[in-house]
Formats: structure tokens, C-alpha cells, sequence
């Protein structure tokens, strides 16, 4: 049984910088690609917020909660795919 095809988790410094990173994500996928997700869980809070697209999930998190949870120990053996962000994105 296949859940998702990928992955994406991202850290964010605070819950409001959290909430910004998943507002910011939703609107850039929803620019490029015309996509929505078909679920949202955890904005109210921002401590950990999911983005649902179906082929790929968006995990993200403050620091003490990816700590917490350590999801990348769950799916250790799955490939990574490491992503090189340009300098216009940083």
C-alpha cells in the first residue's frame, strides 16, 4: 500500500514562521502548478503543520517538534532526495 509518493519536511525558527512557510508553499503550488491541497491540519497552532496533495505531503515543523517526533527515523529507509535551494529562494 502506497500512502504518498513523497515527502517534503521543512523546518521553520517559530510557529508564526511555520504558518508563514505553509501559506507561502500553498500559494506557490497553487501558482505553478494549479494545485490545492486536499487537506490542511495544524495552522492553528503552527507548531506542526501538514499540507496534503495526495502524490506528496509537506511536513512542517518548529524545531522542537520535528525533534519531538523524528519522522525521518520512521521512514529511514526510504531514498532521500536532497534539494539545493538557488539564491534568489534562501
Amino acid at each position: 500500500m502506497v500512502l504518498t509518493d513523497l515527502f517534503l519536511m521543512v523546518t521553520g525558527t517559530s510557529s508564526r514562521h511555520v504558518k508563514s512557510l505553509a501559506q507561502e508553499a500553498e500559494l506557490a503550488l497553487k501558482r505553478a502548478l494549479q494545485r490545492h491541497p486536499l487537506r490542511r491540519e495544524g495552522e492553528d497552532h503552527g507548531k506542526w503543520v501538514l499540507l496534503d496533495y495526495g502524490d506528496f505531503v509537506i511536513h512542517l515543523f518548529d524545531v522542537e517538534t520535528r525533534d519531538y517526533y523524528e519522522l525521518e527515523r520512521l521512514w529511514a529507509d526510504a531514498p532521500g532526495i536532497e534539494l539545493e535551494l538557488a539564491a534568489a529562494d534562501v
